[in-house]
């Protein structure tokens, strides 16, 4: 039989026994150090707890706190991933670590505390970037040297990914550009820059992931403005082209000629091509310019304003056969730069004085031809003679003016069947015509020193093979028709008089001879009967003799 002392210890060994074994049901468990990938779907196991109790079934209860602890939720004794298709565990968003608590109570009382820390492990699911601001147009002058760096590209990859920098060197203006560096995205100059033949250029980077298997890459296109620099001289305009590559050209200076006469003085000289200008080859900056005369003035015979390039005849020519002419060089160069500079030549022409238009010697000419399969022959006129179509000018003594431009136009559908000479020869293409064919033309005679003109129609007949050539007009209007009015009237008055000399001739013959006729025959003329018929009876017949 136990005393009251005995069953005391007893009791209080009985008490310290059940709360150990109640307590132990929070015991056997440890901190928690896990790992999970990002975009884990939900669900995903994070750990097994170590606990003695069974939360549920015993008086145990077990609860996430912290600051990450929504992350995670209970079932029996394992935790879970609490994620959802609109709450994606993501790396780059929540960091590297999550960090919760899990509290095990006892009858509401505390009974532990464990750590729970989860590593999130990255995956790639990112994708490079250029940072905006890296990739904006670039305005960059055509005088920076080649190996120059032009702009520097950054590119950003959520997952911390190494970046490599590349250029497209498959696109047109990949030869401008390369990077030497591919860590650095620094773009190099390889190829010098040219405002007159680009001004505007087009680079294509790529960032691309050199340390994932995916290679994930971003693409960026960069445009670079090309900025004219003063690297150009001046051209005189309009400037004549001897080489064209693309959009540059290559030109030389142009020759301006003026003509004067021995009259003139004190006046502004206007040259063809004019007026004489020049511009800055630096089209974008177009600096302003200063002319002179290098040489040819004459010792002031010639001045030009500086700033117009105008040039003016000071003194007159006293004598054009001992100044037939004068060569100017002009020099345009750079108000800023004296050094850039281009020079150009003036030709100053001195003729004679202009009195006389020149004139064709007949409104229309005849032509012929006789059809043959030669290429080219020689239009004729009447008589088989070479037709001549010249102009004359009465300031010359001969009536030639050697200025004399001839050309040609069909008023008919003869275009580049004829041609004629500065001699004023026609040239046709004969295999290209058939018999009966009639062409009319326009012949333009131009004096080139006074722009005067003078116009004239040629009439062209085609004749058949054999046919000859007339040798005159047929009828009184073709009879005339190559002769001027003057020689054509007295011819007529010739004609006239010929004719009534022939006519009073042959009168006063008539009259001779009616004197010298016999009595028997004058009497038979006035008897009305002829003096070869003899007188008839009734017994006779008529005889004739």
């Amino acid at each position: 039989m136990l005393t009251p002392w005995r069953l005391f210890l007893c009791q209080m060994a009985l008490n310290i026994f059940y709360h150990i074994a109640k307590a132990s049901l929070c015991l056997g468990g440890q901190d928690i150090f896990a790992t999970v990938r990002e975009n884990s779907p939900t669900g995903e196991i994070i750990a097994n707890l170590g606990i003695n109790g069974d939360p549920g079934a015993s008086s145990i209860r077990l609860c996430l706190t912290g600051e990450n602890a929504d992350w995670f939720y209970l079932e029996g004794r394992t935790i879970r991933l609490n994620s959802s298709f609109s709450r994606i565990l993501d790396r780059e968003v929540l960091g590297s670590v999550l960090i919760a608590a899990l509290t095990c109570y006892e009858d509401n009382i505390i009974r532990s505390r464990y750590r729970i820390m989860v590593e999130i492990l990255n995956e790639n699911d990112n994708m490079p970037y250029f940072l905006e601001d890296t990739i904006q147009p670039r305005y960059i002058s055509e005088l920076l040297t080649v190996n120059s760096m032009v702009f520097t590209v950054k590119a950003r990859d959520g997952d911390g990914d190494t970046i490599t920098y590349m250029t497209d060197k498959s696109t047109a203006d990949a030869s401008y550009f390369r990077i030497d560096l591919p860590n650095s995205g620094m773009v190099i100059l390889d190829k010098p820059l040219d405002y007159e033949t680009k001004t505007q250029l087009q680079v294509v980077i790529f960032a691309v992931e050199t340390t994932t298997k995916e290679k994930y890459s971003a693409t960026a296109t960069v445009t670079v403005n090309v900025l004219d620099g003063d690297d150009q001289y001046p051209q005189f305009q309009p400037c004549a082209p001897v080489y064209v590559d693309g959009d540059h050209n290559i030109c030389t200076n142009p020759v301006y000629s003026v003509n004067i006469t021995e009259t003139d003085e004190d006046a502004v000289l206007y040259f063809s091509p004019g007026p004489i200008h020049a511009e800055d080859g630096d089209k974008d900056i177009l600096t302003p310019l200063v002319y002179s005369i290098l040489s040819g003035d004459d010792n002031g015979r010639f001045t030009i304003d500086s700033k117009t390039g105008e040039i003016s005849l000071k003194q007159r020519v006293e004598n054009r056969l001992l100044m037939p002419s004068f060569s100017l060089r002009i020099m345009a160069a750079q108000v800023n730069d004296p050094k850039k500079y281009s020079v150009a030549t003036a030709l100053v022409h001195v003729l004679s004085k202009n009195r006389f238009p020149p004139f064709f010697n007949k409104t229309v000419y005849k032509g012929f031809l006789i059809e043959s399969s030669s290429p080219a022959t020689l239009v004729t006129t009447y008589g088989n003679q070479v037709l001549v179509v010249q102009a004359i000018d009465r300031d010359f003594r001969d009536g030639i003016n050697p200025k004399i431009h001839y050309t040609m136009q069909p008023l008919t559908g003869s275009n580049k069947l004829y041609h004629i000479t500065q001699d004023g020869i026609v040239i046709a293409r004969t295999d290209r015509l058939r018999a009966f064919d009639r062409h009319i033309l326009e012949v333009i005679a131009t004096d080139e020193e006074s722009g005067e003109t003078a116009h004239a129609s040629v009439d062209i007949e085609v004749l058949q093979r054999g046919q000859p050539v007339p040798r005159s007009p047929f009828g009184e209007e073709r009879l005339f028709g190559d002769m001027n009015v003057g020689m054509a009237g007295g011819i007529a008055a010739l004609v006239l008089i010929v004719a009534v000399i022939v006519l009073f001739l042959f009168l006063w013959l008539i009259k001779r001879r009616r004197e010298r006729r016999d009595p028997a025959d004058r009497g038979a003329v006035a008897l009305g009967k002829h003096p070869n018929v003899e007188a008839s009876s009734p017994s006779s017949p008529h005889h004739v003799l």
